[in-house]
Order: structure tokens, then C-alpha cells, then sequence
């Protein structure tokens, strides 16, 4: 796929996508005001009651606008056009920036991990009844601006980390009450520290996924799902080829996947391989939903090329 090709394949892309990326940005906007908002909220309601759980809370908040802030970068970034420079555009923008929202995840939950096993030993009195309440408040509006963002979600990875801090929030938002209610009722003290582990914990595993899976896309591994061997017995099929091999399939950023392949055909005229390019090209999308594909044909009754040019 030539230079050209890529950048008609973004223009017509943005062209039939430009209502959904609009939405996309308006919703990341949104959940960033109400998280801020009620991350201010949650600090000075951390510090007047003395709740671990609350700030802790309150932290995750405050990574989730950093997350959501990034996201609204990398969406409005990635959009840009391919350059000669970058032939497959900004997409990895996006990556990158996943990239970042799992590694401030982990880092977060360790120094929340560090707090509560601080206050196991020495269990603070805390002021329940308003814990609870600003819970309780943090809870809805986690709620709400996961609704924004839960559709989106489903195809776009970067959206999907920022999706995910404010499910681990909203999470947290439930154990925060639910330590209140220990408190208020059996004086329960040693529940904000735990329930503080407990948030950690989850918002540790959901950093770890997402740094995982980031980096499996920088490093060009196939993509979960995806069969080499089917494929190219796929592309062999198709194009009625003796040998299909070198086949390569990456992801660019979320649900845009590209591959490339050596197809060893009979003898023919270029304009009859073109009709095996197009074909080929076809079954990818409708099939895999393989959209970037460049396949270099090979001759089967033609003279192999010299050792130096064979790939390894």
C-alpha cells in the first residue's frame, strides 16, 4: 500500500468516522469535568473526616482526570493525517498514552498499598456519617460518566483505560460506604484501611492489563484472536497460491490491524494479479477486519532471488 493509498484511507476514514470522534471528544470531556469536580470534593472531604479510603479515593480520581485528559490528547492527536515522515499517521499516540494510564495506576495503588499497612497499626478515629455522603456522590457521578464512556469503550483502547479508571473508581466509591457503614454502626475503624487494600488491589490488576496490552501492540505481536496459520491458508485459498509464508499481522492502535505477506503464484500478467490483490484485500477486511495490507507476490516458476536478498 503506497503513501497515497494510506492518506486516502485516513481522509475517507475521517470523512465517515468525524460524527463518531466528535461524540468520542465530547464524551471524554464531560466525564473530565464531573471527575474533577467531585475529586475536589472528595480531598477536603478525605481531610476533614481523617478517611484513608476517601482520599484514596480521592487519589484514584485524580489519576482518572490525568487518564482522561490524556485520552482527549491522544484522540484529538491520532486524528491527524499520515505524513511522509509518519507513513501509518499518529495511531500509536493513542498507545502510548495507554501506556501511561496503566504505569499511573500501578504506581498509585503502591502508594496506597504503603498507607493503609501504615494504619493497620495505628487505626485513626474517623467521622463516618460524611464519608458516607460524599461517597455516595462520588459513587453517582462515577456512574454517570461511565455511561459516557462505556460505548466507546468497546473499540478504542485509549478509551477503554480511561473507561476502566472510572469502573475502578465507582468500585472503590462502593467499599468507601461500605467501610462507612462499619464505622458508623460497630465502630469498625480498622474497615477504611482495608477496604484501602482492597481498592489498591483491584486498581493494580486493572494498571497490569493495561500495560500489558500496550505493550504486546509496541511490540508488534499478533493480536488476540488472530491465527497466522488460518490466515495465511486464508490467503492461499483465495488466491488459488502454491506457498503463502512470511505472514505478518500487528495492530497499528485499537481495531486498525495490518499485515503483510510473500504469496508464490503461478506466472501471470500484472493485471491479472491485481484481481488476486483485490481479492485478497477483501476477505482480510470482511474476514479479519485487516484493512492495511501489503502482499509482495512471488513467481513460482521463476528463478530464486539470491541469498543475500532472502529474508531471514
Amino acid at each position: 500500500m503506497s503513501n497515497e493509498d494510506l492518506h486516502e484511507h485516513n481522509d475517507h476514514d475521517h470523512h465517515a468516522h468525524g460524527h463518531v470522534h466528535s461524540g468520542m471528544g465530547k464524551n471524554l470531556g464531560i466525564a473530565a469535568g464531573i471527575t474533577t469536580f467531585i475529586m475536589v470534593v472528595e480531598i477536603i472531604g478525605g481531610i476533614l473526616t481523617n478517611s484513608l479510603a476517601l482520599i484514596s479515593d480521592a487519589g484514584h480520581m485524580l489519576v482518572d482526570v490525568l487518564s482522561l485528559v490524556l485520552s482527549l490528547f491522544a484522540y484529538n492527536y491520532s486524528k491527524k493525517p499520515a505524513t511522509e515522515k509518519n507513513t501509518f499517521g499518529f495511531y500509536r499516540v493513542e498507545i502510548l498514552v495507554a501506556l501511561l494510564n496503566g504505569i499511573s495506576l500501578g504506581v498509585l495503588s503502591v502508594f496506597i498499598l504503603y498507607e493503609s499497612w501504615q494504619r493497620l497499626f495505628t487505626v485513626p478515629e474517623i467521622k463516618s456519617l460524611p464519608v458516607i455522603y460524599v461517597a455516595i456522590i462520588g459513587l453517582i457521578s462515577n456512574v454517570v460518566s461511565g455511561l459516557f464512556l462505556m460505548k466507546d469503550s468497546k473499540h478504542n483502547i485509549n478509551i477503554r483505560g480511561a473507561y476502566l479508571h472510572i469502573i475502578g473508581d465507582a468500585l472503590s466509591s462502593v467499599g468507601v460506604i461500605i467501610a462507612g457503614l462499619l464505622m458508623l454502626f460497630f465502630g469498625w475503624f480498622l474497615a477504611d484501611s482495608l477496604v484501602s487494600i482492597i481498592i489498591a488491589l483491584m486498581i493494580l490488576k486493572g494498571g497490569w492489563g493495561l500495560v500489558k496490552e500496550s505493550v504486546l501492540i509496541l511490540l508488534e505481536a499478533v493480536p488476540e484472536g488472530f491465527d497466522i496459520s488460518k490466515i495465511g491458508e486464508d490467503i492461499k485459498n483465495t488466491a488459488d497460491a502454491r506457498e503463502v509464508h512470511h505472514v505478518h499481522v500487528w495492530t497499528l492502535s485499537s481495531k486498525i490491524h495490518a499485515l503483510s505477506c510473500h504469496v508464490k503464484i503461478k506466472d501471470m500478467k500484472i493485471t491479472e494479479s491485481e484481481e488476486l490483490v483485490i481479492n485478497i484485500q477483501e476477505m482480510l477486511k470482511i474476514k479479519y477486519d485487516i484493512k492495511h495490507v501489503t502482499i509482495q507476490f512471488e513467481c513460482e516458476d521463476c528463478a530464486e532471488p539470491p541469498d543475500h536478498l532472502k529474508e531471514e
